[in-house]
């Protein structure tokens, strides 16, 4: 991580207090109710603050609850979901903020998603209208948002697209005659649309070669530079590298560590077994799997969910380590030399 970046981390860490914050999340937890009186644990009291001009990266296995998460702040959970907590969006100025979670569903369609909130989706096909082009939901997406000229939603369309990488010959096509990769650079452009002042980038770059995911992080990056706040949903540790403040580390559908990226990435590394393990998974560091499986989330274990493949493991962590300074775990491993 470059010197810039460093600096700009230490000063996301001011800019992260819950004082400042453009989200604030408390105790946000996600329970699915299934057939036959089961329940799916799928989030665990998450919290986090996420401030202006800050990008915080959420990271973990898949099926981790990353994407859960994200669909709780904006209301977009299926119908046997049930939530509780908080996740306070600070308001215009001078306006109070609004509890995302209690908000109601004419709230969240009116006045967050969208306008206070941009959502990249993790799977752009069902967010794109299947009978209409690329370059018409853009610009409807700008004439709801801004509802201006004609010429001027044209050309607004056209810099949405063109800030996310998607090729100007092709806003004239449908969403089916796109590639994975195109359908998810055009949902990035419809996100990117509004300037939001909170964007959450689920998945941002799946299907995308490297080139492209580096330009498409680094134009989520300027989003936040400009003052705005990014939370990046993630399984790419290189993006996250490259453009985030702090990383989240989630596991069995808890939030286990929170680190500035510069010490996450650098030679300090985390300090939870399970995120130590995840750099060290990386083919460019040893290249080496954690052992086992992750817990099925409507079965997991007591204690530390961890806890059956971590080699740090005692009777101890037959009890769940409670969150405290940004980590949850029983014996957290040493800063490395």
């Amino acid at each position: 991580m470059t010197a810039e970046n460093v600096l700009r981390a230490l000063k996301a860490v001011s800019a992260g207090r819950a004082e400042d914050a453009v989200l604030s999340v408390r105790d946000l937890s996600v329970r699915f109710r299934l057939r036959g009186g089961r329940t799916v644990e799928a989030v665990s009291d998450a919290g986090f603050d996420l401030g202006a001009g800050e990008c915080l990266a959420l990271v973990g296995e898949s099926g981790c609850g990353k994407s859960v998460l994200a669909s709780a702040l904006l209301g977009l959970l299926p119908g046997n979901a049930e939530t509780s907590g908080t996740a306070l969006l600070a308001g215009p100025e001078g306006a109070a903020a609004t509890d995302l979670l209690a908000a109601d569903e004419k709230t969240l369609a009116r006045t967050v998603r969208g306008r206070r909130v941009g959502l990249v989706p993790q799977s752009p096909a069902a967010h794109l209208t299947p009978v209409r082009t690329v370059r018409s939901q853009l610009e409807e997406t700008v004439r709801a948002l801004t509802g201006t000229s004609r010429r001027a939603r044209r050309r607004a369309a056209e810099d949405a697209a063109g800030r996310a990488a998607f090729p100007a010959g092709h806003l004239d096509r449908y969403p089916h005659e796109l590639s994975g990769g195109l359908a998810q650079r055009a949902a990035t452009a419809l996100a990117l649309i509004g300037d939001a002042r909170l964007l959450l980038a689920d998945e941002p770059t799946t299907g995308l070669d490297r080139d492209l995911v580096d330009r498409t992080a680094d134009e989520l990056r300027r989003h936040a530079d400009d003052g705005r706040a990014l939370l990046l949903i993630t399984h790419d540790l290189a993006a996250a590298e490259r453009i985030a403040d702090r990383v989240a580390v989630m596991y069995a559908g808890r939030i286990v560590e929170i680190a500035p990226a510069h010490r996450f990435f650098g030679p300090a590394g985390p300090r939870h077994p399970y995120a130590r393990g995840l750099l060290d998974a990386l083919p460019d560091r040893a290249f080496t799997p954690i052992p086992g499986m992750p817990p099925e989330l409507s079965a997991l274990p007591e204690g530390c969910a961890f806890a059956p493949r971590c080699p740090l493991a005692t009777e101890l962590c037959s009890t769940r380590p409670e969150f405290t300074a940004d980590l949850a775990c029983h014996h957290p491993e040493h800063p490395r030399a």
